[in-house]
């Protein structure tokens, strides 16, 4: 009794260590964002808000297409949730990774913890997210075809152009490739994972001479043979991703428009291959970036990018910092909310 009473004191002194730390991340976020901010609101005058506003239903629709997105995923591994809970599950995922920049590894870790009460496990957790990644990444493929089309129409589709769409789709298929090598065969993905877990652990010991291991190898490679293992069932049935594909699809198909929303708001309508090419760079660098939500790195991309096309910075930039500034609170605040609201009930449950 004492043992189970003391475990839960430590995961309730660890929670409000997650609590303290997160509200420091945001703090952060909108200290680097405070230029932004204040650029945002002095271009509201220049804009319709009218059309602004229609950032809302399209973030919805957005935010509807993920939940469907990973529910048609579960399915596959007989996991049965609810579009309602997974659509406040992407808004809390959207925030952690926009506060604590990792290239994906926030989603991840968050994702198997929030996933553990609907009895969803570490690995299966972990499988989903790799396979919404590579959905997106390839879903876009399609976008990209769409953007050299739509700038070969308008006579916008330059050497730097094709360049970068080149690119872009070679380092996707690179990456996505690598990805199911590794985790296409058990010796493999266990092989990789224990000699990465093995050097964390080194590098821990630095700090932690004391502790021989702070990461456990063991659970480690259990873990990823189970996620070896689930991943068997969608290689078997690769129609299984045919609706979370679509799904896929339209959420980035709904994150292209909001950005093309903005352009409309101030007024103009620029070639939507341009949007296109430059939303998938800066999202990309984004997802790389250290800084919370890209900060700077984002910006500077999708303007040069945009310039490319034809778009000159007077109008991209302010554009694409209403674009960053209005889409991030719409989606951050609700996200937040949620995050704060779980937190709590799991700390009043345990």
């Amino acid at each position: 009794m004492v043992p189970r009473m003391a475990e839960k004191g430590k995961l309730n002194r660890w929670k409000k260590i997650l609590t303290y730390f997160t509200l420091v991340a945001l703090i952060l976020l909108i200290i680097f964002s405070r230029k932004q901010l204040g650029s945002t609101l002095r271009n509201l005058h220049d804009t319709n808000l009218w059309v602004l506003a229609l950032l809302i239903p399209i973030e919805v629709i957005n935010y509807l297409a993920q939940a469907k997105m990973y529910q048609e995923t579960l399915k596959t591994l007989k996991q049965k949730l609810t579009t309602k809970f997974l659509f406040g599950f992407s808004l809390e995922l959207n925030f952690i990774s926009t506060i604590f920049p990792s290239g994906g590894l926030s989603a991840i870790s968050y994702s198997s913890l929030r996933l553990r009460s609907k009895g969803v496990s570490a690995a299966q957790a972990t499988l989903v997210q790799l396979i919404k990644l590579v959905i997106v990444f390839f879903s876009f493929l399609i976008l990209l075809v769409v953007g050299l089309i739509a700038l070969a129409i308008g006579g916008q589709a330059n050497e730097f152009m094709i360049l970068i769409a080149g690119s872009l789709v070679t380092l996707l298929l690179i990456m996505t490739f690598a990805a199911i090598f590794i985790i296409g065969s058990e010796k493999r993905i266990n092989g990789v994972f224990t000699y990465l877990t093995k050097m964390i652990n080194k590098i821990i010991k630095i700090f932690r001479p004391k502790v021989s291991e702070t990461i456990s190898v063991e659970r480690v490679r259990k873990l990823f043979t189970e996620l070896h293992e689930s991943y068997l069932l969608f290689r078997h049935d690769l129609g299984a991703l045919k609706w979370p594909f679509l799904w896929g699809l339209l959420a980035n198909v709904t994150e292209v428009t909001a950005l093309y929303t903005v352009y409309v708001a101030f007024g103009h309508w620029p070639n939507p291959g341009g949007i296109i090419m430059a939303y998938a760079v800066a999202n990309f660098a984004g997802f790389i970036s250290v800084l919370p939500g890209g900060v700077g790195v984002y910006e500077t991309l999708m303007t040069l990018i945009l310039a490319g096309a034809g778009i000159p910075a007077a109008l991209s930039i302010p554009v694409t910092l209403t674009y960053r500034v209005v889409n991030t609170v719409i989606q951050i605040i609700p996200g937040y909310a949620l995050y704060q609201h779980n937190l709590r009930k799991s700390n009043s449950q345990s």
